[in-house]
């Protein structure tokens, strides 16, 4: 039997608890996208963690939306769905200090067979941190839990432990991926990511949330890739936001989000970005496969 552990690792929580920047931390990259606004994630993103002793396949989640009921969403939920059915196990990230019917929806999610280990995220953000422990407690008798692992993964505290936890529950099987592979997603994909978050850490609420990134262009010419980007929003009003006063706006996107690519992509990046106007694509479920949404 092989010494190695290798499987599947579902982060699931509802909207803004952090399950982004905790997929960022174990695996050390930055590869889902992360900004203060709820529902950032809209696709499934897998990160691969390799160590001499196991291989953690990651799937960052969409917050699975209860609330909103178009295509787009429709098809975030379903993502969840998929992958809770296929992993071995689940890290349910709640925030510390709250649990609610949202997260309970969530919980009810998880197939019954599944190792399940609670992640209370945000615990530097607590007031009071006297407040951890009959919170735990409370957490402890809403079901069965194989483990309960406070953490910050904005500070990247208690990482190790989590990741021991997790392998506990792993299978003893041969890796599933290269040992150099970080995720499944294409560099095409990340750069449509990496534009997106800026549109909502520059914008923030005055963004829709029905504003989508697309890529036209995606050339790689030597170590220099040309990428040529469309931001898409639902009304004429949505783009004099995005562009700005002069543009000024626009071009930060396209700035902050070259110097991204450039770090992860390891090369000069050529980015052009620009916004186009279509009505209805949040609603449009031809749109949305084209977008690669599921």
């Amino acid at each position: 039997m092989s010494e190695i552990r290798s499987g599947q690792i579902a982060i699931v929580g509802r909207p803004n608890v952090g399950k982004s920047t905790l997929l960022n931390q174990l695996i050390g990259e930055k590869l889902s996208i992360v900004s203060r606004r709820a529902q950032t994630t809209r696709h499934r993103i897998l990160g691969i963690l390799t160590r001499s002793d196991a291989q953690y396949v990651f799937i960052d989640t969409p917050g699975f939306q209860t609330r909103y009921g178009n295509a787009l969403n429709r098809a975030m939920n379903r993502g969840v769905r998929q992958a809770l059915a296929e992993v071995d196990v689940v890290l349910f990230v709640v925030e510390a200090g709250r649990y609610d019917d949202r997260d309970r929806v969530v919980r009810q999610l998880i197939p019954n067979e599944c190792p399940v280990i609670i992640v209370v995220n945000k615990i530097d953000q607590l007031p009071d941190k006297m407040q951890l422990l009959p919170y735990l407690a409370r957490l402890a008798g809403e079901g069965e839990f194989t483990a309960i692992v406070p953490v910050s993964a904005m500070r990247g505290s208690q990482m190790e432990v989590l990741l021991g936890e997790t392998r506990k529950h792993l299978p003893n099987t041969d890796l599933l991926y290269g040992e150099d592979e970080i995720t499944d997603r294409s560099e095409r994909f990340l750069a449509a990511e990496y534009i997106r978050e800026k549109l909502f850490r520059l914008i923030g609420d005055e963004l829709p949330y029905a504003a989508a990134v697309e890529i036209e262009k995606f050339v790689v010419d030597g170590a220099l890739r040309r990428i040529s980007a469309a931001i898409l929003v639902e009304r004429e009003g949505h783009k004099s936001i995005i562009i700005g006063s002069g543009g000024e706006i626009i071009k930060r996107i396209a700035s902050e989000a070259r110097q991204d690519m450039q770090r992860m992509f390891d090369g000069q990046v050529f980015l052009e970005v620009f916004v186009k106007v279509k009505s209805g694509w949040a609603d449009d479920e031809r749109m949305l496969k084209t977008l690669g949404y599921d």
